[in-house]
């Protein structure tokens, strides 16, 4: 078998990977000790979920993790990134561990290295225990201290089987969607005052990157979510506009992990927050930089009577995904290139973390997902990579996202996109014809770089 010849060759340790969270994807919300998270909260309050579901069941994982290892087995990929559910193994927040929630995970872990594929842990997707966030959640410097006491339980426990380690998931999605206009748990709207959940998420991530090195860590990275910024025209309004929001999405979280400073004009909305030495905790040293990237933002400046100061208007030209996300493959190279020009040796070697696209086709008579579309999508994405490591830049790997169909937060159950199709009324899984593809991929990449 040879690489499909619309794909450039990948290096041969390239390392091809799917990625999952545990709210989205685990199910068993209430049993063997687990807590109350933000988003069992959220789900249960009418309108903020467009089905009006929620993760309770999910894809069943928490029962069902021998199948899902042996799909992750089959599809041949070597890496797997998944998320620890905080409130599985301390269920206010602090306190004493519950043994069968971090006892799920080692098994999970021994799990996946008995079939070949290695370890690649999230320590935070999102899924804050509900009593630390009545305590006043990401706004409360506390619950930095609290986080990098279950970082220290957790690397305790499996950093001597886990190849790669992130502290937090999107940081800048969680400070926007959750606490700055309310879409996402715990749906806050606190606009430009949500400022302080940004430094604080920075600041767990570094108490947890020093906590997980303790413990006998040899790899910890991030996970951002990162996209290029462009004006919606060349109006002085709309470029202004475009550079404020580059560096809130971009600018506020690379800088201070890289660089150890916040963007000039944003520093002084935190002088309040900052104290001495978060700066230094904050920049620890990565061995990895993870990218999660879906599309491009196209930014006009909003009117004086807006919340904010830009809006974000339609990326036109472009296909979309069911989600009506532009599907801009050409855009992730120009992120990557431009991300290692602008910080040139103060950048680690990068993986794309994230990257997959909603397209919600189902089983045919025949029982056969034909998701031509996604299969265009990472062939093209998987391009961009490879363009970027050809001009120089040191991308590692690439996962997909998602290995199974599952809870997409705010949106529900509608969105799909998996490699592996979920039934959830029979836990049913199928594999999509991207699944096979993605497989067959592998399989020739590293045969094309024997």
């Amino acid at each position: 078998m040879t690489v499909p010849e619309q794909l450039p060759r990948l290096p041969a340790d390239f390392r091809f990977g799917t990625s999952t969270a545990a709210y989205q994807i685990e199910g068993a919300v209430a049993e063997d000790g687990r807590g109350p998270s933000v988003w069992d909260t959220f789900c249960a309050e009418p309108g903020r979920i467009a089905d009006g579901s929620s993760g309770a069941v999910a894809c069943d994982h928490y029962h069902r993790v021998d199948e899902d290892v042996a799909l992750l087995k089959d599809l041949g990929a070597g890496g797997y990134r998944f998320s620890i559910a905080w409130p599985r193994i301390q269920p206010t927040g602090s306190g004493p561990v519950n043994a069968s929630g971090l006892d799920f995970y080692d098994r999970l872990v021994d799990k996946l290295l008995a079939v070949g594929v290695q370890p690649m842990v999230t320590l935070y997707h999102w899924d804050l225990p509900q009593a630390l966030e009545d305590d006043g959640g990401w706004c409360n410097r506390a619950t930095v201290e609290r986080f990098a006491d279950y970082a220290a339980i957790v690397g305790e426990r499996l950093a001597d089987r886990v190849e790669h380690w992130v502290p937090i998931n999107e940081p800048a999605v969680v400070t926007t969607l959750g606490y700055a206009v309310g879409m996402h748990a715990p749906g806050k709207e606190l606009m430009f005052e949500s400022m302080p959940v940004a430094h604080h998420l920075l600041l767990a991530h570094g108490r947890a990157a020093i906590a997980l090195r303790a413990a006998g860590a040899s790899s910890v990275g991030c996970a951002n979510n990162h996209a290029p910024v462009w004006p919606a025209s060349d109006d002085d309004a709309d470029v202004g506009a475009s550079k404020l929001f580059d560096a809130l999405w971009n600018g506020m979280y690379i800088e201070p992990m890289l660089l150890g400073r916040y963007p000039v004009d944003l520093a002084p909305l935190l002088d309040d927050v900052v104290q001495p030495g978060d700066m230094a905790t904050i920049r620890q040293p990565l061995d990895f930089y993870g990218v999660n990237y879906y599309t491009p933002f196209r930014i006009g400046a909003a009117g004086e009577d807006a919340p904010m100061p830009f809006e974000f208007r339609e990326v036109m030209g472009y296909p979309t995904t069911d989600l009506n996300w532009s599907v801009v493959p050409d855009a992730l190279r120009e992120w990557l290139i431009i991300f290692r020009a602008r910080l040139r040796a103060a950048v680690p070697p990068i993986y794309v973390t994230e990257s997959g696209c909603a397209y919600n086709m189902g089983p045919d008579e025949n029982g056969v997902v034909d998701d031509q579309l996604r299969i265009d999508y990472h062939a093209a994405y998987l391009t961009a990579c490879a363009e970027a490591v050809r001009l120089g830049v040191d991308v590692r790997g690439y996962y997909a996202w998602s290995l199974l169909d599952n809870f997409e937060w705010a949106e529900g159950y509608t969105p799909r996109f998996g490699l592996v199709h979920v039934d959830y009324a029979t836990q049913k899984r199928t594999k999509k014809r991207s699944f096979q593809w993605y497989a067959d991929l592998v399989t020739a990449t590293r045969a094309g770089n024997d």
